[in-house]
């Protein structure tokens, strides 16, 4: 599965899942760093841990019964297992990573998870045409995987060791695509039924309104039908009433899945529509023109005078060169101000910390996330200083803008 991202992206593979949930906040960690494709970092979840082991458990039960010779080293057989269906999410996750990056969309990580992997694009698709490759590409790597797998069943005897392992791994493969293929978000399939819906109606808003609903239906088909199925197998076969319980915790933890990330994709296809509203020039404070050896008393005598909140450093000829950081003017006790010059209290300005005040919406966020600051220098096209903008105002709007958008 496959995720896109919105301000300060992602998705997952449950079986197979995916998600198109915006951009979201996520710091560089994930877990532990198993190592990087292309430059991007792949990390492997404390969570992944937990079901390894849950399938280890299951698969080596269910091993002793067709090849009960194995002894206690079918859980060794087993986990072998569990480490090669996740190496076969892994490749899903960089079929979406290798498409994304071939449209020029950065991807911030993968992460090998619970229930699945995750690959975090951090823009949206341009296109619908690219937005369905994008995501069509994952469950299409699952089915050769099991295409793959299959042709190896055929070179082995089933009854051995390679041949239980290889059927394991053929009927899990074209699960995690089967599951994927399923049109609604956060599945690679609700991807791409929202390209589809985007092309015909020219808005990708409305079709992740639709691939969001569908999502929705899924999550409660999967959880009255999943165990609906068990029990009626279970009258069936004789299967105890304990494997239809487990099977209805699964089918609650995936439709919890698929509901919470529908909701998130939706919830952050909105966002992504207020976000124009964050605009550097209407977010920018005023600021005023001071030399370096200027007295902090007297800078901001001077700001007071002229309704600005912000002071920035400039040279003999007039041009910028730092700003005077807000959170150090705060720790100058008034008596000493006259006394402290504000080149002390202020940051040399970096390339990065300048910013147009045409900015707005992703393009905004994008630009500040590339260079971490509490201020920037806002400039006119000409060139000309316009203002500071302070990240916590940036912080402020957007939080704002989230308290508007409906769950």
């Amino acid at each position: 599965m496959s995720e896109s991202g919105g301000p300060p992206s992602r998705k997952s593979d449950a079986p197979g899942q995916d998600g198109d949930t915006g951009k979201s906040p996520r710091g560089p960690g994930g877990g532990i760093l198993m190592g990087r494709f292309f430059g991007v970092p792949i990390y492997v979840a404390p969570s992944w841990f937990l079901v390894a082991a849950l399938i280890t458990w299951v698969f080596g039960d269910q091993l002793d019964t067709v090849l009960p010779g194995l002894g206690g080293v079918r859980y060794l057989v087993s986990l072998f297992f569990a480490v090669a269906f996740y190496g076969s999410v892994l490749i899903h996750e960089l079929a979406h990573t290798v498409a994304a990056l071939r449209f020029k969309l950065p991807v911030r990580r993968i992460q090998l998870q619970f229930f699945g992997g995750v690959s975090e694009i951090e823009k949206e698709s341009e296109t619908p045409g690219r937005e369905f490759v994008l995501a069509f590409v994952g469950p299409l790597l699952s089915l050769v995987l099991a295409g793959i797998f299959f042709g190896g069943m055929q070179l082995v005897d089933s009854g051995t060791v390679p041949g239980v392992l290889l059927a394991g791994l053929m009927v899990s493969n074209l699960i995690v695509a089967i599951f994927n293929f399923l049109p609604g978000l956060p599945l690679d399939g609700g991807r791409m039924l929202r390209a589809v819906v985007w092309k015909i109606s020219g808005k990708p808003m409305t079709g992740t309104v639709a691939a969001a609903w569908v999502g929705r239906g899924l999550a409660l088909a999967v959880l009255v039908g999943l165990p609906m199925l068990s029990y009626a197998r279970s009258g069936e076969d004789g299967s105890s009433g304990f494997d239809s319980l487990t099977d209805a915790l699964l089918a609650a933890i995936l439709a919890a899945i698929i509901w919470t990330g529908a909701g998130n994709s939706l919830r952050m296809a909105r966002l992504r529509e207020r976000l124009p509203d964050l605009r550097a020039r209407t977010l920018t404070r005023r600021a005023v023109p001071v030399a370096s050896d200027t007295p902090l008393s007297e800078a901001l005598r001077r700001a007071n005078e002229a309704g600005a909140r912000a002071l920035v450093v400039v040279d003999g000829r007039g041009d910028p060169t730092a700003l005077v950081r807000e959170s150090a003017i705060v720790t100058i006790p008034e008596h000493r101000r006259p006394w402290v010059a504000v080149s002390g209290l202020a940051q040399d300005l970096t390339p990065g910390m300048r910013v147009s005040a045409e900015l707005a919406g992703e393009a905004l966020l994008d630009t500040l996330r590339a260079t971490p600051s509490t201020e920037y220098l806002v400039v006119e096209p000409s060139g000309e200083i316009f203002g500071v903008l302070a990240t916590a105002d940036v912080e402020k709007a957007f939080l704002a803008a989230m308290s508007r958008v409906p769950a």
